[in-house]
């Protein structure tokens, strides 16, 4: 604590000398010593934030979080159910509603073709193996150049419908509230034909269908042809992947994604293939 004190002093006679002098001041304030009480040391959060309210009765929770575990998927897919888990036993109130939103698209990989946050929004929908729990899916409604995309409305909307439907709703929601989500999926000759629940009204929001990728034996991902048939399927193929041994949906940190159901909400991201995340 002490070398901090003293690396902030510094600090802060050099940023205020560059203000006396009008002079650009760009040097990165000296970071606070991670120590007990510390935002990043285990359960200061929770404790300053979270148990205080235990004593309250509530309907559910909405959650919206991840960025900062992008890069360790593997670690979130545990993390994640046990919080929840946790959070209904503090409660006592059996299985809480747990509604939360998967990462939104964001240019983290460069180019938005890496897939650190691909792989994380897999450990989050994970969660959904959990009973009473929900996710509302953003990766159309981010901004590939900032972490903090600034449509809100439609990311609480869209956990609003969720909410409306599974808690407020009964056994028949009135409103679609998931948009469609990966049922399975079927090799055919050079190509795969995938299935979705939630699918009324499969359709491109704009022009083809865009976000597939095909991989051979390989397991070199190259972008495919998406086509919607008649039966609410789609069918994938890529001249580039004449055998594909594998089908990915938004499959990056920030995907094309181009799926939609009736309801204009986004299909979820999936992949059939179970490479160990990179």
């Amino acid at each position: 604590r002490k070398k901090f004190e003293e690396d902030l002093g510094v600090w802060e006679r050099a940023a205020a000398a560059a203000k006396a002098e009008g002079r650009a001041f760009t040097e990165r304030r000296p970071r606070d010593p991670v120590g007990p009480g510390h935002p990043y040391m285990p359960i200061t959060l929770y404790n300053g934030m979270i148990h205080p309210l235990v004593s309250y009765g509530v309907r559910g929770v909405l959650w919206y979080q991840g960025e900062s575990n992008a890069g360790r998927a593997a670690e979130y897919a545990k993390l994640f159910p046990a919080l929840i888990q946790q959070w209904r036993d503090e409660w006592g109130q059996g299985e809480l509603s747990f509604y939360f939103v998967q990462l939104a698209n964001f240019n983290a990989g460069g180019a938005g073709q890496g897939t650190s946050w691909a792989f994380l929004r897999e450990a989050q929908a994970s969660a959904l193996r959990l009973p009473n729990t929900g996710m509302a899916v953003t990766i159309d409604i981010g901004n590939p150049d900032d972490v903090h995309p600034l449509n809100k409305q439609d990311v609480g909307r869209r956990l609003a419908l969720i909410a409306l439907a599974k808690t407020y709703g009964g056994a028949a929601p009135a409103r679609e509230f998931s948009g469609p989500v990966y049922r399975q999926a079927r090799r055919e000759a050079g190509a795969w034909r995938v299935w979705f629940d939630h699918a009324e009204g499969l359709a491109a929001k704009t022009g083809g269908v865009t976000g597939f990728q095909l991989a051979g034996v390989d397991g070199r991902f190259m972008a495919a042809d998406a086509v919607i048939e008649a039966d609410g399927s789609v069918v994938v193929s890529s001249a580039a992947v004449p055998a594909p041994a594998a089908v990915r949906y938004a499959w990056t940190d920030s995907p094309a994604a181009g799926l939609f159901n009736a309801a204009g909400l986004p299909a979820a991201p999936f992949r059939t293939d179970d490479q160990p995340a990179r």
